[in-house]
């Protein structure tokens, strides 16, 4: 149904898309279904790979892979080994139908303006799902936000939303699946502000908290938090300060082993005869013999981060788990396992806490209040060295334990975890692998405006011409004083052969000497950046550095033959430049510009 111009009357569609676009509650309301959405996607996701594991392994209802006992050697083996091959397999069908390297998130906010393919997100949630429900060490967070960013994504270009707010909604689908995930809602918003979107905007914060809340709730409501007690945690004192940003800087070191060493073993598995089809059957082997010493390798590994932040082990123990859960997430996600660290990373970080705290009662022995409170600081330390955000991590403790002591304590390791992963490594573990494909960017922040603005949106195509063999005289007569600001020359054939400044054409001119009967002088003698050009697909940022590299009031914009195609001065690139940056500003202010 479409609007009656002759009655007055809008569509209910048109209606709420009016509302969406100028209206800051419009917005809210949007973040709201987009929140109740991603809990859906949660629930449904969780309760897919749960009865995967219930079909494949033979666990119970409600227990955890991870940590379960009994399971049947045969099928530790080879449920992973097969299900990989299955999935292999199904994946180079995809490749051949044309499903390449999905849009992110991350990448979406960063480059395409929060545009994202719904096709595209529900295939990698499929996938992270097999992945994990055959038991592959890679975690569903990865699904989760693909497919509620998706989601919001979908109907936000729907809606027509104005760029910023396709951006926000696309931080609130992932941030509310992620605070759904982990019945966390102020993690979930923090997880949204610093790696969807890449900044604390304050008009982002109401909806991305809106988000967040009706994601968990539509989850509680739909499938309670079944997670056990912690265990006596302790307080932590001053004079706990020292160890505990030592365990962050350790955990920083570790988590730069582990993307490093996500890489080596897919570079390896790419550089190896093997074909791509057969790799995930291969990692699956290895992850299943992995687990056959102890199940915790398992998938994401929920049950095991309770279990471990409470029980008793060794310091031999505890390394050798982390050694073999590091090995099987590397190996998983290296051979071509769909999923993501982030749950992989708060396991690993569980163990790295109270292998260091058992490292440290043997060396100080009092010093030591509680292994637990080591588990904690050490799953938040590490889970932000891999990747990133600091305050996310600090509001998950936060809300796992409602200790505002231990809540800071944390805090100190993260910023620890996060200085010296920046400092050593410089990228978390998403923005690595982009950096591995070639994209520059470090984070969310939408820099994709820059590289649409490109030379050609900004040159113009009436570009005033003149033949580098014509005499001055010439070409005073068809540019007069203050006809032109600028004048490109072109050769014999017509392409490019400089740039010319009108006023000396005239400062030549005055300087000929009355009476000369020499052949007349010709423009060729006044070229300038006779090699410096600009290129239609330059972004506004390489044009400015060229501008400034020649020390160039205007450039002509050709093609690689050096035909012209436009002409374009610094001074209209720094002011499309300046307009733009002054609506990023905007955005970050809440003013709403249409």
């Amino acid at each position: 149904m479409t609007a009656d111009p002759s009655s007055g009357k809008e569509s209910l569609t048109h209606r709420l898309r009016r509302l969406a676009r100028s209206s800051e509650l419009g917005v809210v309301l949007f973040a709201a279904v987009v929140g109740v959405l991603a809990g859906l996607v949660v629930v449904a996701m969780n309760g897919t790979m749960q009865a995967m594991h219930v079909l494949i392994f033979g666990i119970g209802a409600h227990e955890h892979l991870s940590v379960a006992s009994g399971l049947i050697p045969a099928l530790v083996l080879g449920a992973p080994a097969l299900g990989g091959l299955v999935f292999g397999l199904i994946s180079a069908l995809l490749r051949k139908r044309g499903f390449g390297q999905p849009i992110d998130p991350i990448e979406a906010n960063a480059l395409h303006g929060g545009q994202m393919s719904l096709k595209d997100s529900v295939i990698v949630a499929a996938q992270t799902i097999g992945s994990s429900g055959v038991g592959a060490s890679v975690g569903l967070e990865a699904g989760y936000t693909q497919a509620a960013s998706g989601i919001a994504s979908r109907l936000g270009q729907a809606f027509h939303l104005r760029r910023a707010d396709l951006r926000l909604m696309v931080g609130c689908g992932a941030g509310a699946a992620i605070g759904a995930a982990f019945n966390a809602p102020l993690m979930g918003a923090f997880y949204g502000f610093e790696l969807i979107l890449g900044t604390y905007a304050i008009p982002a914060f109401v909806p991305m908290m809106t988000a967040s809340f009706t994601a968990t709730l539509t989850r509680q409501t739909l499938l309670p938090n079944l997670a056990p007690p912690l265990p006596a945690l302790g307080a932590p004192q001053m004079s706990d300060l020292p160890a505990i940003l030592l365990l962050g800087i350790l955990c920083a070191l570790v988590g730069i082993v582990i993307m490093r060493g996500v890489t080596l073993v897919e570079t390896g598995f790419r550089r190896s005869a093997l074909p791509a089809a057969l790799r995930p059957m291969v990692g699956g082997l290895i992850v299943g013999a992995l687990a056959l010493w102890n199940p915790a390798v398992f998938s994401a590994g929920h049950g095991a981060v309770y279990l471990y932040i409470g029980a008793d082990s060794t310091l031999t123990f505890l390394l050798m788990l982390l050694g073999a859960k590091v090995i099987a997430s590397a190996v998983s996600l290296g051979s071509g396992f769909r999923g993501g660290l982030f749950f992989a990373s708060v396991l690993m970080g569980v163990l790295a806490g109270r292998a260091y705290a058992a490292g440290l009662e043997l060396v100080l022995p009092n010093m030591v209040v509680s292994h637990s409170l080591y588990a904690l600081i050490g799953m938040s330390a590490l889970a932000v060295a891999v990747v990133g955000g600091p305050m996310t991590m600090t509001l998950l403790a936060l809300e796992m334990t409602g200790d505002l002591t231990l809540t800071l304590a944390v805090l100190a390791a993260a910023a620890a975890a996060s200085l010296i992963t920046r400092r050593l490594f410089g990228f978390s573990f998403t923005t690595w692998r982009f950096h591995l494909r070639g994209e520059t960017i470090r984070g969310a922040h939408d820099i994709g405006w820059m590289r649409e603005l490109t030379v050609a949106t900004m040159m113009r195509r009436e570009v005033p011409q003149v033949a580098d063999a014509s005499t001055l005289e010439q070409a005073r007569r068809a540019y007069p004083p203050g006809s032109t600001s600028y004048l490109v020359a072109t050769d014999s054939e017509g392409y490019y052969a400089g740039m010319v400044l009108p006023a000396t054409l005239y400062a030549a001119e005055a300087d000929e000497p009355a009476g000369d009967a020499k052949a007349p002088a010709t423009v060729h003698a006044l070229l300038r950046h006779v090699g410096d050009t600009l290129r239609p697909g330059m972004t506004i940022r390489e044009a400015l550095a060229t501008f400034s590299r020649c020390e160039a009031d205007a450039l002509a914009v050709t093609m690689p033959d050096r035909t012209i195609v436009g002409i374009l001065s610094e001074a209209h690139a720094v002011k499309r430049y300046s307009d733009e940056m002054g609506r990023r500003l905007s955005e970050l202010t809440g003013e709403r510009i249409d």
